[in-house]
């Protein structure tokens, strides 16, 4: 027969356990998919996380100017790089989208990356994002299609969502209302690391 102070023990012992198994479940469900703390609207439903986080691929790709740059060069933002085509008609649709984001959200938290990975060259596809509301957005362009071998993404449109640490958290394969009010929101309240004191 049990002692009444072991019996107390073993019921206080019980109740860490319970305590620990709901704080483990809380933190699991509290925070975000795309480890930000935010959780994702119903129109990013089909932003899926990336578990665990990878580093990007190195691969570059090609400016307006003919300039070649990396991902890498954006870190400390967030950035959703797109991968589109102008044969592809689902990717033609999201670009406004994509433009409207980015003016929404301040380059300063999110960079809107979107890299033409068809066989238009630079000038083509300047022209060809003025004519389809998105001429604010840069033009980028990667036409050995190096960023779809590297992100696997063997489908159009991609979009890729990469942390300010250089890492992918999420993607999309297919269009997705990235300048809906809440998808908007949601970009705007992703935390960023602080920045190291000068």
């Amino acid at each position: 027969m049990l002692s009444r102070y072991r019996f107390q023990a073993l019921i206080a012992a019980a109740g860490l356990v319970v305590i620990a198994a709901a704080l483990v479940l809380y933190g699991m469900m509290s925070g975000s998919v795309h480890g930000g703390g935010a959780t994702p609207p119903a129109v990013l439903a089909d932003l899926k996380p990336v578990t665990p986080a990878k580093t990007v691929p190195a691969v570059a790709f090609s400016a307006a100017d003919g300039s070649r740059h990396m991902l890498s060069e954006f870190k400390g933002r967030y950035v959703l790089l797109n991968l589109w085509a102008t044969w592809c008609a689902p990717c033609v649709k999201e670009l406004p989208a994509l433009a409207a984001l980015q003016k929404a959200v301040s380059k300063d938290q999110l960079v809107v990356v979107p890299v033409n990975v068809g066989r238009s060259d630079a000038k083509k596809t300047g022209q060809f994002l003025k004519k389809h509301g998105a001429g604010s957005l840069p033009v980028y362009n990667d036409t050995n299609i190096a960023l779809v071998r590297a992100f696997r993404a063997y489908g159009l449109p991609a979009s890729i969502l990469i942390d300010p640490q250089g890492r992918e958290i999420a993607r999309a394969m297919g269009p997705a209302e990235w300048d809906a009010p809440a998808a908007i929101t949601y970009f705007k309240n992703l935390p960023l690391a602080p920045k190291p004191a000068s």
